[in-house]
């Protein structure tokens, strides 16, 4: 399966385009977000609109530790999102479809990127927080927040 050519990195707070055509989804590898790019993938086709999945990532915060020295969050921010559009879309993604890496907090950084969106598409849940609720912290924050239509994507479609 050949997946889309290369990936746009963009620093937290510096995006220009204000054409607001395309359709944002936020993409964590969990099988929430997974869905969630699915149904983005069909509105972006019904809308005849590119779509973008964009994965957040941070360093993380270790004390007086040092990070790993090979080891980069850009990297596996990257590897997360190839994995999760080789499992929404198992035959070949969409061909409009851009891979997009943003450095920082999930929630600030895709409200930030939901001002050159038509609309955010996110899973109900991601991996952290409480099983069971609704809404997670970053869906929830992107609700209240995002400078476009939000999307929250629950559960699956019966096959």
């Amino acid at each position: 399966m050949a997946l889309p050519v290369g990936f746009r990195n963009i620093d937290s707070g510096t995006m220009t385009d204000s054409s607001k055509h395309h359709i944002i989804v936020g993409v964590d590898g969990s099988d929430s977000s997974i869905e969630a790019l699915r149904e983005a993938a069909e509105i972006a086709e019904a809308l005849d609109v590119p779509l973008e999945a964009t994965t957040a990532w941070e360093f993380p915060v270790m004390g007086e530790y040092t990070p790993i020295r090979d080891w980069s969050p850009e990297e596996d921010a990257k590897k997360i999102l190839s994995s999760a559009v080789s499992r929404a879309f198992p035959d070949a993604p969409p061909s409009d479809l851009e891979l997009t890496t943003v450095r920082g907090p999930a929630a600030r950084t895709l409200i930030e990127v939901s001002k050159d969106a038509r609309m955010l598409v996110l899973g109900s849940r991601g991996h952290g927080g409480f099983v069971g609720m609704l809404l997670g912290s970053v869906s929830a924050a992107c609700a209240e927040h995002a400078h476009c239509p939000v999307l929250v994507v629950h559960r699956p479609r019966p096959a």
